[in-house]
């Protein structure tokens, strides 16, 4: 009774140490996972919602979440509209206008909407011409970036982009006009 007492001892040994070696090596494979598969950006269930979404954000989006645009989108029953927080005469053009037009890039919603709008309205301020003249050599490569991109090479866009560059000609002057020559070689002035 004894020896089958032991071999039974002994099997249940052999048994248990099958499955703790089994569980840890489920365990070491459930923590590797292999390469991601293209379906795990699709699937909900791998999207962490914990995780911070200003570093997966484009500097417009970042700059909008962190309140730094003073406009924001009102919800009209029947159209958009921007809602300033000051009027926009009175706001800086030296960081915004920048900004505005790096968000012209943005293909999700509200961001492009604020940007297209806002852009448009900062230009049709009264004394914009004066105020934007310095900024655009900064602005320019911004809406050359936003002419050219992939995304962005949608016929509506492309002509929205085309009147921003000639609003900036008509109302920066002659000056104007050799900035954005010497960025866009391909704009066609509006005078010639």
């Amino acid at each position: 009774m004894s020896l089958s007492s032991s071999r039974e001892k002994s099997k249940i040994e052999a048994q248990r140490k099958k499955t703790s070696e089994s569980a840890t090596s489920n365990l070491t494979t459930a923590t590797v996972k292999p390469y991601p598969r293209p379906s795990d950006r699709l699937n909900p269930k791998t999207i962490n919602p914990f995780s911070d979404p200003l570093c997966q954000q484009s500097v417009f989006a970042a700059a909008y979440a962190k309140r730094e645009i003073p406009c924001r989108l009102f919800h009209g029953s029947v159209s958009h509209r921007l809602q300033w927080d000051q009027p926009p005469e009175t706001v800086c053009f030296d960081p915004l206008l920048t900004i505005l037009a790096e968000g012209l890039r943005e293909t999700r919603h509200p961001y492009t909407f604020v940007a297209k709008e806002g852009f448009k309205e900062l230009l049709e301020v009264e004394d914009a011409a004066d105020k934007a003249l310095p900024l655009v050599p900064k602005v320019i490569p911004k809406l050359k970036a936003a002419l050219l991109s992939k995304r962005l090479m949608d016929k509506k866009l492309k002509q929205l982009i085309t009147d921003a560059l000639q609003r900036l000609e008509q109302h920066g002057g002659k000056e104007s006009l050799v900035i954005i020559k010497s960025k866009i070689p391909t704009y066609c002035s509006i005078y010639t």
